[in-house]
């Protein structure tokens, strides 16, 4: 690139910080993480598309171009492992090169890498048990008999080889029960018993499959059935509702408004995603405590993963409106504007609350 081309670009980007600092807007972010993008900085370009969520969490170009970082960085880190798999074979490099390839989506790099690693480590089932998942993902998606078929002899050559590895295993049964073979599927999930008494969803699972009727064990005219018929013969045990996650949404309604019952405390929020329940003088999705609570919760903890200290949890900002309590664990984030009045540590412990109960609310 010419000296005069870099200085425009650079230009060019000192002109959009400033814009985005000073007047923010969706397109304005866009505009910046592009830029990034085209420079091949895709880690600038994932930063800015955070930050711009961070202000306009509906905006759908701003979700876009974080998708578009996060597969430049997934490229990058593929390039990164083989050439680490190039200068110092080792399984576990392997495995990870082939996850990200999986959520890469490109099955001829995954299958060019599964098949170089079962030959540099034969004794390794890893291999195997990442075809499996590709090929499981797959047939789950298009119900092709092709692909299951594939799918069960990766994932029984994977048990063959280690008959202790659970997940491949788990796989194994529950894809067997969901096309009905279930009396092959209890013999997989029986081992798995065995492997953990204690596992209560194991044996929840177990006795959910015992219920259900079986369909022989001739796996490959079952799954020509299951594509010809378009459905599976058995849905999954996990997809089945459950009430514990309306329990828990109505839980954190009623610590929602026990905080913002609390003296001094003027507004309260409880963030996951796109969603917000509110309580207090709260007009609408713009107002800016809803704002600055998901501004802080991002700043905080990207500075923290900068600094390598953790994850930041707890956050309180002082202004001319008071005080603004922040806690956040991943998607679930809890925020209350008080004034001077309010006992912060108290306020912040039933925050911190709120996001622990959150954390097993199954959403719809």
């Amino acid at each position: 690139m010419h000296l005069i081309q870099r200085m425009k670009i650079w230009k060019e980007l000192r002109r959009l910080e400033q814009r985005a600092r000073e007047q923010p807007a969706p397109t304005t972010f866009v505009d910046l993480g592009q830029v990034y993008i085209n420079l091949d900085e895709h880690d600038k370009a994932h930063r800015v598309a955070e930050d711009g969520l961070a202000l306009f969490p509906k905006s759908p170009e701003l979700r876009q171009l974080l998708e578009c970082a996060r597969r430049g960085l997934r490229h990058k880190r593929a390039a990164e492992l083989r050439a680490k798999a190039v200068r110092s074979p080792d399984p576990a490099v392997y495995r990870e090169l082939a996850q990200v390839l999986v959520e890469l989506g490109d099955s001829a790099a995954l299958h060019q890498t599964c098949q170089e690693w079962g030959v540099r480590f034969p004794d390794d089932a890893g291999c195997w048990l990442v075809l499996g998942q590709a090929r499981l993902v797959n047939f789950y998606r298009d119900l092709a008999a092709r692909e299951g078929q594939e799918a069960v002899r990766c994932l029984e050559r994977a048990v063959q080889m280690a008959p202790e590895d659970v997940q491949a295993r788990r796989m194994l049964g529950e894809v067997l029960y969901r096309i009905g073979a279930v009396r092959v599927a209890q013999q997989h999930l029986t081992h798995l018993v065995a492997f953990d008494a204690t596992d209560a969803e194991v044996d929840a699972l177990l006795r959910h499959v015992a219920s259900l009727a079986d369909h022989g064990d001739d796996v490959e005219a079952l799954l020509d059935e299951v594509e010809s018929q378009g459905s599976l013969r058995h849905a999954s045990f996990t997809a089945t509702p459950r009430t514990a996650g309306d329990e828990g949404m109505a839980r954190v309604r009623d610590g929602l408004a026990h905080v913002a019952d609390l003296p001094g405390v003027q507004k309260a929020t409880f963030i996951r995603g796109s969603k917000a329940l509110v309580k207090g003088a709260i007009r609408d999705g713009k107002d800016p405590f809803l704002r600055v609570a998901r501004v802080v919760a991002k700043a905080a903890h990207r500075f923290a993963r900068r600094l390598d200290i953790g994850t930041a949890n707890k956050s309180v900002v002082e202004g001319p409106f008071g005080h603004i309590c922040v806690c956040v664990y991943g998607e679930a984030l809890a925020a209350a504007q008080c004034t001077d009045a309010a006992d912060l540590s108290k306020v912040m412990a039933e925050l911190q609350e709120i996001v622990a109960g959150a954390l097993h609310v199954v959403e719809g």
